[in-house]
């Protein structure tokens, strides 16, 4: 067997910076919101219908992805990313800039964090995001300057207001091309005065900024915060959080080096830390569908199964993402957690009902004919899957929970029965 560093090392040579799988189509094509509005009221309504239903079809695609990829490490990361650096499809309204954002954030995803964040401060989902396109000499808008500071790079607290509307002026000038959807940047508009930002007095443009918030200890602290929240418990220890912080910045910002160091460190294997995180919905859902290989032909369901327990792909819910946590389970959240292991659990039984509530509902809905069909392709064979652990020596608490369940399982229960007992324990809510 392999020793903890080698497991680490063999985990991130296996990092993707490309999807497996091939996006929608439709997801690739531009259509410039201003075309949309410049419609007639019915043909208007029609696109906006049409551009809704992509966009389901892309939450749809990257939650097949997320059960594709031979790196779940590279997904989580992506995702970790997107809860970074928040865009939203309600807001950008394209589902391409949607898709493109993703790439880019697969691509840095375990790169390295200057380019990521040069990279993403450019994106033009970013900027439809954040109005940096109307932003201009003599009428800076302040809303990207605020948060590649606040929640970007610094954290709260490390930075003045002087130093918003400073760096909004330097931010000026870059924007989208209207038809294409492109970055553009745009001299004339630009503020090319001198502006004093965290103490440091030049010509900045948008670059020498990111360059100036880069050279602050804070920002690898912060980021290495969140990290720690990721993926070890809800409260860093300083000492240890100093140390992946320091190693981080001394390697001109890999992400890798930080997350190695992070996943071999002490409070990464200590016994008070196992099954200390709560279980978001994309590891409820994504996690129980590969851990139980459960056959899944289209990953429609699952992608509004996320939406209904509190996250919905491409469309966090403000600047800040989803807060994580405890707050992922409420008197909504849980019952509908619940009802998704039963019907994983029960998805033998859901097939023949499934397929005839097909049968029953006719066609006149295409997505409810979809989601139906969807439904009924979605097989789990528990016997199947007890039998191959069994081969391979695991146990199946140890598979599935990862610490001690909260109430004893019943010892007469077999097959299935244990499989459904030990999903529906609370400690199947933790990792």
């Amino acid at each position: 067997g392999l020793d903890r560093e080698q497991a680490v090392d063999r985990l991130l040579r296996g990092v993707r910076t490309q999807a497996v799988t091939a996006l929608p189509a439709e997801a690739l094509e531009y259509v410039a919101p201003r075309r949309i509005r410049a419609l007639p009221e019915q043909e208007r309504k029609a696109a906006v219908r049409d551009q809704i239903r992509i966009g389901a079809d892309l939450r749809a695609w990257w939650v097949g992805e997320m059960l594709a990829s031979p790196s779940p490490l590279t997904e989580r990361m992506t995702l970790f990313w997107h809860n970074h650096f928040v865009s939203s499809q309600q807001k950008v309204k394209s589902a391409r800039l949607m898709a493109l954002q993703n790439a880019l954030l697969r691509e840095h995803a375990l790169g390295n964090f200057a380019a990521l964040l040069h990279a993403v401060a450019k994106d033009p989902a970013m900027i439809v995001y954040l109005d940096s396109a109307t932003s201009r000499r003599g009428r800076p808008n302040e809303n990207f300057a605020r948060e590649v500071m606040e929640l970007f790079t610094l954290g709260e607290g490390r930075y003045t207001e002087r130093d918003v509307k400073e760096a909004a002026r330097a931010f000026t000038g870059w924007s989208i091309e209207p038809e294409t959807g492109e970055f553009r940047w745009r001299p004339f508009i630009h503020d090319d005065g001198i502006k004093t930002v965290l103490g440091k007095t030049g010509a900045f443009d948008g670059d020498a900024v990111l360059d100036l918030l880069l050279a602050q200890p804070a920002t690898a602290e912060f980021i290495a915060g969140k990290l720690w929240r990721e993926f070890v418990s809800p409260q860093p220890e300083p000492r240890g959080l100093a140390r992946i912080a320091e190693r981080f910045r001394a390697s001109g910002y890999e992400i890798r080096v930080a997350l190695r160091s992070l996943l071999l460190s002490r409070a990464f294997w200590a016994e008070e830390n196992r099954a200390s995180l709560t279980k978001s919905p994309v590891d409820l859902v994504v996690g129980t569908l590969r851990t139980l290989e459960v056959a899944v032909e289209d990953p429609l369901p699952f992608a509004l199964a996320l939406r209904n327990l509190g996250q919905d792909l491409f469309a966090p819910p403000n600047v800040k993402g989803w807060p994580g946590g405890d707050a992922w389970i409420n008197t909504a959240t849980l019952p509908a957690r619940k009802q998704f292991v039963d019907r994983i659990m029960g998805s033998g039984e859901l097939g023949p009902q499934a397929r005839l509530a097909v049968a029953r509902a006719g066609g006149d809905d295409p997505m409810r004919m979809r989601m139906l069909r969807a439904m009924a392709s979605v097989r789990f064979d528990a016997d199947a899957w007890l039998a191959q652990a069994q081969r391979l020596g695991f146990a199946p608490q140890a598979v599935l929970l990862a610490g001690a369940p909260a109430a004893p399982i019943d010892a007469s229960l077999a097959g299935a029965a244990v499989l459904r007992a030990l999903a529906l324990d609370p400690a199947f809510q933790l990792r």
